[in-house]
């Protein structure tokens, strides 16, 4: 019997034995990694760490020299078709916006369901709205992102991500560069996500956001996961000594 993506036991992202280097630099070490669809996985860790390099892999925005992933069954490390393949089934957000700024809202939401997924403009638009709705924001659709503020560019940025429909959605940071009055805002459109049950993928120093969402979070240190346990685990009984430090160490600079 094939296996199919919707059988459970299959995870939707697997790592295995993936090693990634920069020059003689290695960022990433030895990572396995398994995540079941409809996961929500926090990964923390210092800066330097590896946690952006690791999800950055997972839709090959960085290749990996050593070690396989497979992500919704297709092999990204084998390459050519399967990379785009996977991208259109892996939303990504970034810490900077990455909007257009020549192209209104609409049109960032609109531009890439037209071009790969074959969409008419009135089938993204109506798509594009929806999203914009759920993001909380669909009075600016006719706006630039230079007249919206850093948390609104930052929704449109995870409403053009879900207007592909994709299976998984990885985050970089995403409020690391907004102010901290706007933080609350994307991370309450994120925590709707995850109540919709989207696979999600998220590197970030809200430890708040960790503990009322994730199933797991993960903590890296020096291209490792060192760490990975649910919530209440994790930040109740930490193992390692590292983890340790670095929980101290944000929990104090929190408050």
């Amino acid at each position: 019997m094939t296996p199919t993506t919707s059988d459970t036991s299959e995870p939707i992202i697997r790592l295995e034995g993936v090693n990634k280097w920069y020059g003689e630099f290695q960022v990433l070490t030895g990572i396995d990694l398994s995540v079941r669809a409809g996961e929500r996985i926090v990964i923390c860790g210092p800066s330097g760490s590896g946690k952006s390099t690791l999800i950055r892999c997972i839709n090959r925005l960085e290749t990996v020299q050593q070690g396989r992933i497979v992500v919704d069954g297709i092999e990204l490390t084998a390459g050519g078709k399967n990379v785009d393949a996977v991208r259109a089934e892996v939303g990504m957000v970034f810490q900077q916006f990455n909007l257009f700024p020549h192209l209104t809202i609409l049109q960032n939401c609109t531009l890439a369901p037209m071009r790969s997924r074959g969409m008419t403009k009135a089938q993204a638009e109506e798509v594009a709205m929806k999203y914009l709705t759920r993001v909380r924001i669909p009075e600016q659709a006719n706006k630039y992102p230079s007249q919206l503020s850093g948390g609104q560019q930052q929704r449109v940025a995870i409403a053009r991500a879900l207007c592909m429909a994709p299976k998984i959605m990885l985050f970089d940071e995403p409020t690391s560069a907004l102010d901290p009055e706007m933080v609350k805002e994307v991370l309450d459109t994120m925590i709707g996500l995850a109540e919709d049950g989207m696979t999600m993928l998220c590197v970030t120093h809200e430890m708040g956001f960790a503990r009322s969402v994730a199933d797991r979070v993960i903590f890296m240190a020096d291209g490792r996961i060192i760490e990975q346990a649910p919530p209440a685990e994790f930040f109740g009984n930490p193992r390692s000594e590292k983890t340790r430090q670095f929980l101290g160490q944000i929990l104090s600079s929190h408050h």
